[in-house]
């Protein structure tokens, strides 16, 4: 008899409670194997494919593509035993086996849900998987009279803190996310008059938008001031185009944790911003004979960020003060014992940060072809949530989009971010005469609590002294 197992959208880490949907890998009534991906997701930190431990058919999906999962919701279900499920690759059959298109036997039910040994945070057997026929995996048709299934468990529906929490009424509400039961409360919205468009009724967050869209507008209509005469219809002019409505954006996945980001870090960090010009030609001209020097098919050239990043870590190296973060609740300075560069990187989905880690322990070679190989992973929305967050400092190189300057937002809970602008010809005093130099300008904004202004400015003296002279540099090598 086969058995229905649930999967659960597990914890994918770094603190994420939810994912949005972006394209299901399964049909109802396909055979998945162990460790198959199921179901492609987006977090607030990347795009995860998430595999599915158990083995059988597929009997449900819970959630539409681009529809929003608490972690713990259920996903899909997966019937065990029902018909056998493709599995790795195994050797060649034993003397005495059957080489003929037999069809496969069912597993007994405790070996078929014992899962895989592959998990992600929060799901999976430390078991091994069971061993199990190959066969190709094909969509499973129906026979006349299939097999009884137990039916999946019902989906948890949170309960409030107290019975009669709003209003005085008794009973539970059809939600499950804590965001969306926080979001309810913070715009005073009763959730026992929402119905919910999700399974089962349950309540989602889109329920919770359109019922704070409706308050808004009904706000809205009711301090309108009256007309103070007749009202009087206007005839809508022939021809005339329909006025267009506002377009509304969800934030949400990278864009929605970008924006909580940033706007912790605007309430909670007293920056301050310094900036300086630099005459950057040396450094250009470094770049140039270092890159010659490699020779046609001596390796990857090396690039300014990289360089720059390089001259960062020489620089943090002698101001540790900025290379912390500031833990509010004890009240105290952390300072970090390594450097773990984030580099702000510009994506079809939006700004990201990836990290390279121990970059103190790299020359300007490893940390260039480290922030290519994780830009190529940005570009193709590949990169873990591991390789976005645990940054210690950020280089955000702004001057790509062809802008000489900014105020960068810090990335919390990092205490500083340097800003590069475009490094282009201009009229500069050289050698007590007017030349045309590469020159470019450095911001660093800093967390006020972690130093003041003499340090601040004393890190950014150093960087624009190795950007103008790079052989300052080789003293710290």
């Amino acid at each position: 008899m086969a058995q229905v197992l649930e999967f659960k959208l597990p914890d994918l880490g770094e603190g994420l409670t939810e994912a949005e949907i972006v394209r299901w890998l399964v049909e109802v009534g396909d055979v998945v194997a162990i460790d198959q991906p199921v179901v492609e997701v987006e977090t607030a930190k990347a795009m995860v494919e998430v595999p599915c431990p158990y083995g059988g058919v597929v009997t449900a999906r819970f959630g539409e593509e681009g529809s929003e999962l608490p972690v713990g919701a259920p996903l899909l279900t997966v019937a065990v035993g029902a018909t056998e499920a493709p599995a790795a690759p195994a050797p060649s059959a034993a003397p005495g086996s059957s080489a003929s298109g037999a069809s496969p036997v069912d597993a007994p039910a405790d070996e078929s849900s014992a899962g895989s040994g592959n998990v992600l945070v929060g799901y999976g057997t430390g078991a091994p998987a069971a061993r199990r026929r190959r066969i190709r995996p094909e969509r499973v048709v129906a026979p006349a009279a299939p097999a009884p299934v137990v039916q999946p468990e019902p989906v948890p529906v949170a309960v409030p803190a107290a019975a009669g929490e709003v209003n005085g009424r008794q009973g539970p509400v059809a939600v499950v996310s804590p965001l969306v039961r926080r979001l309810a409360r913070q715009h005073e919205i009763d959730l026992w008059r929402l119905t919910g468009s999700g399974p089962d009724g349950l309540i989602l967050r889109a329920d919770v938008d359109s019922a704070i869209r409706r308050a808004e507008e009904a706000a809205r209509e009711r301090t309108r001031p009256a007309p103070d005469g007749p009202v009087v219809a206007e005839a809508p002019t022939a021809g005339a185009p329909a006025p267009a409505a506002a377009e509304r954006i969800p934030l949400r996945g990278v864009r929605g944790a970008v924006a909580d980001k940033l706007s912790r870090s605007r309430s909670e960090i007293p920056d301050a911003t310094c900036w300086v010009d630099a005459d950057a030609t040396e450094l250009m001209a470094a770049r140039a004979a270092m890159n010659a020097a490699s020779g046609p098919s001596g390796g990857p050239k090396v690039s300014v960020l990289a360089l720059l990043a390089r001259i960062c870590t020489a620089a943090l190296a002698r101001y540790p003060e900025l290379n912390a973060t500031v833990d509010t609740a004890a009240r105290e300075i952390v300072r970090l014992p390594g450097v773990h560069l984030g580099f702000a990187a510009q994506t079809e989905r939006g700004l990201v940060v990836p990290v390279v880690r121990d970059a103190h322990t790299r020359n300007a070679e490893s940390i260039g072809a480290e922030i290519a190989r994780l830009t190529e992973l940005a570009r193709t929305g590949k990169l873990s949530p591991a390789q976005l967050t645990g940054g210690t400092f950020t280089l955000n190189n702004y001057g790509v989009f062809g802008v000489d300057g900014s105020t960068p937002i810090i990335n919390h809970p990092e205490a500083a971010m340097l800003g590069v602008g475009r490094i282009m010809p201009k009229p500069w005093v050289h050698n007590g005469e007017l030349a045309v130099r590469q020159v470019v300008q450095l911001s660093l904004t800093f967390d006020h609590r972690v130093c003041d202004g003499g340090t601040a400015g004393g890190f950014l003296r150093y960087v624009a002294d190795c950007v103008e002279q790079p052989a300052v540099l080789l003293r710290t090598l």
